[in-house]
């Protein structure tokens, strides 16, 4: 997403991730659902960012984009693409919705109205799930499968660099303050390192709050709890 200016810079980094031997060997090394953004210490009128329209696919009982980062006030659509039924949901903080049950060939949407991480599920599907990131700044992008990452039209001011990684075991060791003026076109701020080593992906509940049936990856509907 861009935010621009009369006068702007790119902020351009590098992100390291330590991962697991297992992980490296399984080829699990693409960066490119690592977030990163920059919030500005004293924002004004200049740094409004605009909520947006967007889109979580779901197709191939998978959600495409995996990551979805958004702007707050934005709605993002569901469309369903494959031949059977879904129901996304999430029952995190970030932001708890329910869009229910709906057929092939239509869509649901969803306005997210806060900043916050939201975790996303299928009630029917356990295997699928996707991370929407809502930011409340303009500045934001996603790091390349080799962990550099440009964040473009850049007006100067102060900013915080936040960098949000799922697999994460912990954050990154130092808050990165980013300073932009007008002798920089580029800002290289310092090496970012995280750490996936010891990261388990473990089962979600259903929207129920329940385990999922041994027979939930067929298409049948999980209803509630009698």
């Amino acid at each position: 997403m861009l935010g621009g200016t009369a006068w702007s810079a790119m902020v351009s980094g590098n992100i390291d991730v330590t991962r697991t031997p297992e992980a490296t060997r399984g080829g699990e090394q693409s960066n490119s659902d690592i977030v990163v953004w920059l919030t500005p210490i004293h924002p004004n009128s200049a740094f409004t960012s605009q909520p947006q329209h967007a889109q979580l696919l779901q197709k191939d009982k998978m959600f495409h984009p995996h990551t979805l980062v958004i702007t707050a006030g934005t709605t993002v659509d569901f469309p369903n693409a494959d031949p059977i039924f879904h129901n996304a949901f999430s029952t995190f903080d970030g932001q708890i919705f329910d869009v229910g049950l709906y057929p092939p060939g239509t869509s649901r949407s969803v306005r997210f109205r806060k900043s916050g991480i939201v975790r996303v599920f299928c009630n029917i599907h356990p295997s699928m799930f996707a991370i929407i990131v809502v930011v409340d700044t303009p500045y934001f992008t996603k790091a390349g499968r080799d962990g550099r990452y440009r964040l473009m039209n850049v007006p100067p001011g102060e900013y915080e660099l936040h960098v949000f990684d799922e697999r994460a075991t912990q954050e990154p060791t130092s808050q990165m303050l980013v300073s932009v003026d007008e002798t920089q076109s580029v800002v290289t701020p310092s090496p970012i390192h995280l750490s996936e080593a010891g990261y388990v992906q473990l089962p979600h509940k259903n929207k129920y709050g329940l385990d999922y049936p041994p027979s939930s990856e067929t298409d049948t509907y999980i209803g509630p709890p009698k």
